[in-house]
């Protein structure tokens, strides 16, 4: 909400602020604290969370409705994420600023998105239409890995009752990212446009830059986009150096878009490497991840209606292995994934009322996984170590949705879609046969190739009576099938099975042929409230409710071989457990609460606003056991000011992030209980012309706290002692500390 302007109300705001606003602008004003702990941040970062238009749909070029955006979808614009750049960079965790978001804790760039509950591939991830599948056993490099912050042009988050055409093969919520989207400018001559900027954050001394280069006419637009970070172990607010959380990253983007007529052709290439990654919740680290990425997309209107297309490749060549001094030792392990696909869609303008849209798509994931013998190690020799062998993954997915406006106030949506999904892998063999070879003899015997055949569903309708309150209703089933390491990972030795698994807990995982695709059956209701200009204040309500049939969770195992899988019989390694993929009915519930509010608009302070969320998720399976990585009830508290003058624009935030205690655990998996925490956070920016400095003070009081998503510490692991206390099995990551950070941005 911009408050620039507040229709007549203006006068009043002055007097009923007229104390308010000093206050605060002191309080902006007061200097930052004497000393520090030397970290890198990992709070989350201040996202203006902008709510979609709703009621009258949005109108693309040529008069064509635009996509039907559901009102609970949250929408981070370009700007937004290149400011986060100051606080992270890791671009995952920008999905925790969103009502219902979070990001489960892995290495420093690399979380993993959660949205009401579900996480990991629950959440459907596309970057410019590009798909990644699984290319880690820990899932180390997920697909918002291969962006910097600062090179997000857009992202949109839709919740499990999205239309159908927003994709498939995911439960939880799809979160649709737009890279370096072609910009055209009026004539002939070339423009050029773009940033620079490098930032420094105390907390584990990280650094970097980032940047953007556009040139672009009327007719032709090229664009590169990447960036490059560095960061050290980061502390604590006790002064705890939280091991194996290091990194260093790179990423690049080249786009070139060509329009001829009505019709855009956009060719882009791009990718990443990483040196080194530290994973505090793994027992491996990251010791070398490189990608490369191509895409072709079009776009055209024609008599009939609208096209559009894309097709694309990528590669990832993977290595884990130990990072030192943190962790020692000798195994490495090495994927290599290929993904391609295409997807068309079509849109039909059928009436003034009516929209038709189809479309199919492809999508083919194929991964190998070895991991090479290690010399002189009898447990880990003389035979490469193979996990998946020539894994293929195929999706196949056509849709049809219709939507309807029936009067000025209502609006309907309904679309159905079927994904196939194929899966296969080849032979696979252990380090040697003795401690191996039974596992690996059954798992060759075994038919390995999969069909499901799923079917998803949305309807939704919305009613507007005015343009200060909507009301939507959402009905969904979702789909997704198991990925490679919930069908095919087969070894049941303890040591192959505690290298499996992206969930964090230090537990050993197995994975189970006989699994069965989960179907999510969602239903959500939305309501939102604002003034007729939204300028003075919003109120957003979704609350939803998803019973999930065969959702993937886990048994305990009894080995071997894991064959008599049971919930509470679990073979015990240093009190982590070992665990089978298993199916189960579960049901999550929730209610997420975001809006807005101007507080004053004054000559001498400016502009204020507050702004809140407070977001609630609970999920359990029907035998009773709690769903694991469920975040504890969460808001935000933020006063923003913002003051424009000719010496320049200056913004400022307070802000207040409330976590409540995580006691809803899994018990299955041992999953661990935190306590409730609050962090205050202040963060300052000044812009003139073409120069803008950002400055941030995180976790002001420096307070000590673990993460609700964080997993287990796995590397500051404390073990029983002489004197026979009992075992600590694990223990919490703990969050960071104080953090100063900085900014510098050049515009042109």
């Amino acid at each position: 909400m911009s408050p620039s302007s507040f229709l007549g109300q203006r006068g009043a705001l002055r007097r009923s602020t007229a104390l308010v606003a000093p206050a605060f602008a002191a309080l902006a004003l007061l200097p930052a604290p004497a000393s520090a702990q030397t970290v890198s941040d990992t709070t989350l970062p201040t996202l203006v969370v902008r709510q979609p238009m709703s009621g009258r749909a949005e109108t693309a070029v040529g008069g064509l409705p635009s996509n039907f955006t559901p009102a609970d979808t949250a929408t981070i614009s370009g700007a937004e994420a290149s400011a986060a750049a100051l606080l992270t960079s890791d671009t995952g965790s920008l999905i925790a600023g969103v009502p219902g978001g979070a990001a489960w804790g892995a290495g420093g760039v690399s979380s993993l998105p959660a949205v009401n509950g579900m996480g990991a591939d629950r959440v459907q991830v596309g970057i410019n239409g590009m798909l990644f599948g699984v290319a880690c056993p820990n899932e180390m490099n997920p697909p918002l890995s291969f962006l910097n912050p600062a090179m997000v042009s857009k992202i949109a988050v839709y919740m499990g009752t999205a239309p159908v055409s927003v994709g498939g093969d995911y439960t939880g919520a799809k979160v649709d990212v737009t890279l370096a989207p072609a910009v055209f400018t009026p004539g002939d001559r070339i423009t050029v446009s773009g940033f620079v900027a490098g930032f420094y954050r105390s907390n584990g001394n990280a650094y970097g830059v980032d940047t953007t280069v556009r040139m672009s006419n009327s007719d032709t637009s090229l664009t590169y986009t990447g960036g490059w970070a560095k960061a050290s172990d980061y502390t604590a607010g006790d002064g705890t150096v939280i091991k194996s959380t290091m990194y260093e990253t790179q990423n690049h983007a080249l786009s070139l878009s060509k329009k001829i007529n009505d019709q855009i052709f956009t060719a882009q290439i791009g990718g990443q490497f990483i040196p080194y990654q530290g994973y505090v919740n793994q027992y491996m680290d990251m010791v070398e991840n490189k990608s490369f990425f191509a895409n072709g997309r079009y776009e055209g209107l024609f008599d009939w209606g609208k096209l559009e297309g894309n097709v694309f490749f990528n590669r990832v060549r993977h290595t884990m292995g130990f990072i030192e001094p943190d962790k020692t030792g000798d195994m490495p392990m090495d994927t290599r994934a290929t993904d391609m696909g295409y997807a068309i869609k079509g849109t039909v303008g059928l009436s003034a009322r009516d929209v038709v849209r189809v479309g199919n798509e492809l999508y083919y994931n194929n991964l190998d996984d070895w991991w090479p013998p290690v010399a002189g190690s009898m447990m880990m020799s003389p035979d490469a170590f193979i996990s998946i062998n020539n894994g293929q993954r195929t999706r196949l997915g056509t849709w049809a949705e219709w939507e309807h406006k029936f009067d000025g106030a209502w609006t309907g949506l309904i679309g159905i879609r079927n994904d196939t999904v194929w899966m296969n892998t080849g032979d696979v063999q252990g380090y040697n046969m003795m401690m191996y070879g039974a596992d690996a003899a059954a798992f060759n015997a075994a038919d390995r190739a999969r069909t499901d055949f799923n079917m998803d569903g949305t309807a939704i309708l919305r009613y507007q009576p005015d343009q200060s309150s909507l009301y939507e209703l959402g009905l969904a089933r979702k789909t997704r099938s198991p990925n490679f390491y919930e069908r095919y990972a087969w070894s049941t030795n303890a040591m192959a099975m505690d290298m499996i698994g992206w969930f964090g807990d230090g537990n050993g995982y197995v994975g189970n042929l006989d699994l069965d695709p989960e179907a999510a059956h969602t239903i959500s209701f939305t309501a939102t409230w604002n003034d007729p200009a939204k300028k003075v204040w919003e109120l957003r309500v979704s609350p939803y409710y998803s019973y999930v049939v065969d959702y993937i969770d886990v048994n305990r195992c009894t080995l071997p071989g894991c064959l008599a899988s049971q919930p509470n019989n679990a073979v015990v390694q240093d009190n982590f457990v070992f665990l089978q993929f298993a199916n189960h009915d579960a049901w999550l519930y929730g209610v997420n609460i975001d809006g807005k509010m101007a507080l004053w608009d004054d000559d001498n302070w400016g502009q204020g606003q507050f702004r809140g969320s407070l977001n609630f998720v609970q999920g359990q399976r029907t035998d009773g056991i709690n769903l694991y990585h469920m975040m504890p009830l969460n808001g935000v508290m933020a006063v923003d000011q913002t003051i424009a003058r000719t010496w320049g624009t200056w913004t400022n935030s307070l802000e207040l992030q409330l976590v409540a205690s995580k006691t809803l655990v899994s018990q299955v998996r041992n999953e661990l209980e935190t306590e409730a925490y609050a962090l205050l956070n202040f963060r300052t920016s000044y812009q003139k012309d073409m120069l803008r400095v950002d400055f941030a003070v995180e976790n002001i009081f420096d307070t000590n706290y673990d993460l609700p998503l964080g997993g287990a510490n796995l590397v500051n692991y404390r073990t029983p002692s002489m004197m026979g206390s009992s075992v600590d099995w694990g223990y919490p990551v703990a969050g960071m500390g104080r953090s100063f950070n900085t900014r510098v941005t050049l515009q042109f």
